[in-house]
């Protein structure tokens, strides 16, 4: 392979090649990324120089939706989760971008461009559209209309969005969850639900029930068992705790992937120790 040494000027570079052995990864707007994947370049001759013209985005060998597209769908997120309390922000979308895109190598989607690109531009967009709707009906389309403004490929689109819609756990309580999945939807709901497990689960947990006003605990209001989905979204007093019982207990075997399912069982174990030790204080034992 040749290694590209460039000092970024414009969107067309011009370079100079080396022999060696390793690609570099190549600085991007003068800075180098070291937690974002670099944009990979298709190489076009001119004499001796070559001119880099950003195309897909690689890293370690696998595409991604583009720089332009992804920083737009960020600036996106950022803007409709303002103001949400911490258990749903931004930084929640980030991580769940960032585990479902490890979760898709860990399942063999890194060589496939387009599949990479449906896990993280719906992995990034996930939420949105519960959170603007909630506020404003007429934003349900908000998703919809920024992909097609991207001009992201019809085919894409619709897997992107089939993701979204089919995430939500009471669809799964309602037995409307997706059954016949495919692997780019199986990483991102595992991301998703991973996120709301174990120790990040935990302080989540604890920051949504703290921002209703919710009861931290109390032992004569017992956690709710076989709930539909009317049930799980009734409007009913309930305590922080039993969320851990009603939900978060059950995500393990909810897991769509083998990689979802083998992190999720130390975050499991995690969520049942904390339990252990927090009624064992609660009961004065501990």
């Amino acid at each position: 392979m040749r290694e590209a040494i460039a000092k970024p000027q414009s969107p067309v570079v011009s370079v100079l090649f080396q022999k060696t052995t390793k690609a570099a990864i190549p600085p991007y707007n003068n800075h180098f990324i070291p937690l974002r994947p670099p944009p990979s370049f298709s190489l076009l001759p001119t004499q001796t120089k070559f001119h880099l013209i950003p195309t897909k985005t690689t890293y370690f060998g696998s595409a991604m939706a583009s720089r332009d597209t992804v920083k737009r769908a960020e600036q996106l997120v950022e803007t409709a989760m303002k103001g949400n309390d911490t258990s749903h922000d931004a930084f929640h979308v980030w991580r769940v971008r960032d585990l479902a895109l490890s979760l898709a190598r860990e399942e063999g989607l890194s060589s496939n461009p387009d599949s990479m690109e449906i896990v993280e531009l719906a992995a990034l967009l996930h939420d949105i559209v519960a959170t603007l709707a909630c506020r404003d009906p007429s934003e349900e389309k908000l998703v919809e209309n920024f992909l097609e403004e991207e001009g992201i490929d019809d085919t894409e689109k619709i897997k992107i969005l089939s993701i979204i819609k089919g995430m939500g756990f009471k669809d799964e309580l309602a037995g409307l969850g997706n059954h016949e999945f495919s692997t780019e939807f199986g990483v991102v709901q595992d991301a998703d639900r991973l996120d709301a497990i174990g120790a990040i689960g935990v302080a989540r947990c604890f920051t949504f029930g703290g921002n209703r006003n919710r009861v931290l605990h109390d032992p004569a209001i017992h956690p709710r068992s076989d709930l539909s989905k009317e049930q799980y979204m009734k409007k009913e007093e309930q305590t922080t705790v039993n969320h851990f019982h009603e939900k978060l207990l059950k995500l393990k075997d909810l897991m769509k992937t083998k990689a979802g399912q083998r992190r999720a069982e130390k975050r499991h174990k995690f969520m049942e120790e904390f339990l252990k030790e927090f009624y064992e204080e609660w009961d004065g034992k501990a």
